[in-house]
Parts: structure tokens; C-alpha cells; sequence
């Protein structure tokens, strides 16, 4: 298994950052893709952005295409997740997740979770 740390959530001002952190352990990351999903209470679980651990390939959620960018620095085995202009509903729990394959948007097809790190967005 993958061992994921989620950093950097707390509260933040609309129209403020975000950048999250995943410090990723107990793996190398070559043929893996880390992801970040989050969720809204009473909502489901929805797809923000994926990397592939060695290719770089991105892929991001349709309904944040634009407003997250995703990163990773594959020595460390941390992936970020970023945003500018932040609004209300940014606020989730946010999640970090890994796969052995390429990006995926399913949350089913990933095998290992972190705990995950809440962004709350006041106004």
C-alpha cells in the first residue's frame, strides 16, 4: 500500500489560494497516478484532478477545468493541488488518492486514501 499525508487545508477567505499537499510513502510512484477529490456535505465524492506519476499526464474534473492545477514533484512523491479566486463552494474535505495505472476520475479505482485535509471558504 501507499501511505498519503494531505497538508494545507484550513480556512481561507473568498478570493484567496489554496495549495494543497500529498507527501506520498511506502511506494515508488513510477506507474502510479495520484489524485485529488473532494467532498461537500451531503454531497458526493467528485474528481478535481489527476497526474500520472511518471508521464504527467493531467486530467481534471469537468466542473473545475480551469480553476485547480495540479502538480507533482516526483522526488519528493508529493503531489500538489492549487487555486487561485477561491469561492464558497471550494468548501469540502479534500482527498488525496493513488492508482497503480494512469489518471482515472472513478474514486473506485483508486486503492489508497489519506485521511484528508477540510478547506472551508468564508465570506
Amino acid at each position: 500500500q501507499v501511505q498519503l499525508v494531505e497538508s494545507g487545508g484550513g480556512l481561507v477567505q473568498a478570493g484567496g489560494s489554496l495549495r494543497l499537499s500529498c507527501a506520498a510513502s511506502g511506494r515508488t510512484f513510477s506507474s502510479y497516478a495520484m489524485g485529488w477529490f473532494r467532498q461537500a456535505p451531503g454531497k458526493e465524492r467528485e474528481f478535481v484532478a489527476a497526474v500520472a506519476w511518471s508521464s504527467g499526464i493531467i486530467r481534471y474534473g469537468d466542473s473545475v477545468k480551469g480553476r485547480f492545477t495540479i502538480s507533482r514533484d516526483n522526488a519528493k512523491n508529493t503531489a500538489y493541488l492549487q487555486r487561485n479566486s477561491l469561492k464558497s463552494e471550494d468548501t469540502a474535505v479534500y482527498y488525496c488518492a493513488a492508482r497503480r495505472g494512469t489518471t482515472a476520475a472513478d474514486p473506485s479505482l483508486y486503492g489508497s486514501w489519506g485521511q484528508g485535509t477540510q478547506v472551508t471558504v468564508s465570506s
